[in-house]
């Protein structure tokens, strides 16, 4: 595994200097304290082959070693090329395949279930699988309701076949796109090209409406982690970890509490990086790691909820 955090941290009491709001009113209602923001001269690549590059090196792996380059995102450094075709040519290397999956902040769960039928089916022996996004260029900062939220950040792992019994046990995921207009960026594609009047409505930024966004999320977590306990013959109890993604602590609360875990189990980093969409799950994971929490056996949870909505669980022997 690898991460990478931009070094820029921006706190509620800087917010407070740009917009109408609080550290006690975004600390109440979101558990965020403090965000990492990308500079200016920083594109996703930037931060993807970043954490791509400590992966390799932790794993002892050149670029060449890998089989395909999958990256999860919301925010691309371009429509096209794919950031995964510009992180390909910032590794420096040719021909392996590489494309961008998008599905909202549940991006990255879906890629480990894709990177997982291409292992198992012996299309590709080795995946390297980025979650990235630099939600600070496509956030509102006039709004005060969404702009408080958001970080930016990256992670990735390298993913092969296992040996032994360790790895991924079972999975879950969904979508409804009847529900798309709670969570979107309008602009900028062929529903909303980019026009004079889309720069003045600011349809390049995140529109969400919370309280539908928080309702539906908390229904569909709980019930995907239930299926993918399920599928993989353990109870709740049995789980040594949960990661959810990091939205909002109330999420994070209230997930742990329909599971009925204890809250030294469920993985918090919101407070110190808001919400970083694909990367929140990668680079909790790897704190685990870093922390010495990960011992052989240990049952990871991963949950994630997204626009589209999408949601996705996975259930992860260490």
């Amino acid at each position: 595994m690898g991460i990478y955090l931009p070094e820029k941290v921006l706190t509620n009491l800087d917010l407070e200097k740009m917009v109408e709001t609080s550290d006690e009113w975004i600390t109440t209602r979101t558990g965020i304290k403090e965000r990492r923001i990308a500079a200016e001269e920083q594109v996703t690549s930037d931060l993807g082959v970043a954490a791509a590059r400590q992966a390799l090196d932790r794993a002892g792996l050149k670029p060449e070693d890998i089989d395909l380059i999958l990256v999860a995102t919301n925010s691309p450094d371009t429509l096209f090329p794919s950031t995964a075709c510009w992180i390909q040519k910032k590794l420096g290397t040719r021909e392996m395949p590489a494309f961008d999956l998008q599905a909202g902040c549940t991006g990255v769960l879906y890629g480990l279930i894709v990177a997982e039928g291409l292992i198992l089916s012996g299309v590709c022996r080795r995946v390297l699988l980025i979650g990235v996004d630099i939600l600070s260029k496509i956030t509102n900062w006039e709004d005060r309701t969404t702009c408080v939220l958001f970080g930016d950040g990256a992670g990735a792992f390298i993913l092969e076949e296992s040996a032994d019994d360790s790895g991924l046990l079972s999975h879950f995921w969904g979508a409804d796109g009847s529900l798309g207009e709670l969570l979107i960026l309008p602009g900028g594609g062929t529903l909303h090209p980019a026009s004079e009047q889309t720069v003045k409505e600011k349809m390049h930024y995140i529109h969400m409406k919370g309280n539908d966004v928080f309702k539906h999320a908390v229904k569909r977590m709980g019930e995907s982690i239930i299926e993918a306990l399920k599928s993989a013959g353990l109870d709740k109890h049995q789980v040594d970890f949960l990661i959810p993604h990091q939205a909002n602590l109330r999420i994070i609360d209230a997930i742990g509490e329909r599971l009925d875990l204890d809250p030294e189990k469920v993985v918090v980093n919101v407070d110190r990086y808001g919400n970083m969409s694909v990367a929140t799950i990668p680079v909790a994971l790897y704190e685990l790691q870093e922390e010495g929490k990960l011992q052989p056996g240990k049952i990871v949870a991963m949950v994630a909820f997204g626009a589209g909505f999408t949601w996705a669980s996975a259930v992860y022997r260490w």
